[in-house]
């Protein structure tokens, strides 16, 4: 019998304070979340995440419309954050919370500057039908690690600016 692999991980060590890291990541998170990565289509959107247990991750789309895909399980900044992921492997919203995989992020501080931020999607098996090729997508350069890439450009930007 062979295990199934069912989280992906993933990390990235950016130039900042553990609690710049975690700002930037939250606070901030409608600043870096990859536009092509949004669930809605057609129109500008902004990601907001709201900086609570039971808080909301959602996309406010320019003609008011909002789409709710995410609830914060974890709020203890600025080391951890949990969020349910309540998007199917068809790419479309997923009403039945106990069908949503879990994001668990770690900062971790390095040194006085540096903080290694560390991603787990996990449960991803709760989404039935199709979590392999979902599990695929967000382990893949295309998933999460071109999230991180761009959490950490942000990092970047606004510490230079």
């Amino acid at each position: 019998m062979t295990d199934v692999q069912t989280a992906i991980t993933s990390s990235i060590v950016v130039d900042a304070p553990v609690d710049r890291a975690f700002a930037v990541f939250t606070e901030d998170i409608g600043s870096w979340w990859p536009r092509e990565h949004h669930m809605l289509q057609g129109q500008e959107s902004h990601m907001v995440l709201e900086p609570k247990e039971g808080g909301r991750i959602y996309e406010l789309g320019a003609d008011g419309s909002d789409c709710k895909w995410s609830h914060v399980l974890v709020w203890e900044p600025p080391h951890r954050l949990v969020f349910t992921w309540e998007i199917s492997p068809q790419w479309s919203l997923e009403d039945d919370r106990a069908k949503a995989s879990e994001v668990e992020v770690h900062f971790t501080a390095e040194d006085a500057g540096r903080t290694r931020v560390d991603v787990e999607h996990r449960h991803l098996d709760r989404h039935g039908d199709g979590w392999e090729g979902l599990r695929d997508a967000i382990g893949s350069p295309g998933g999460w690690p071109l999230e991180l890439s761009a959490f950490a450009q942000q990092v970047q930007a606004k510490t230079v600016a």
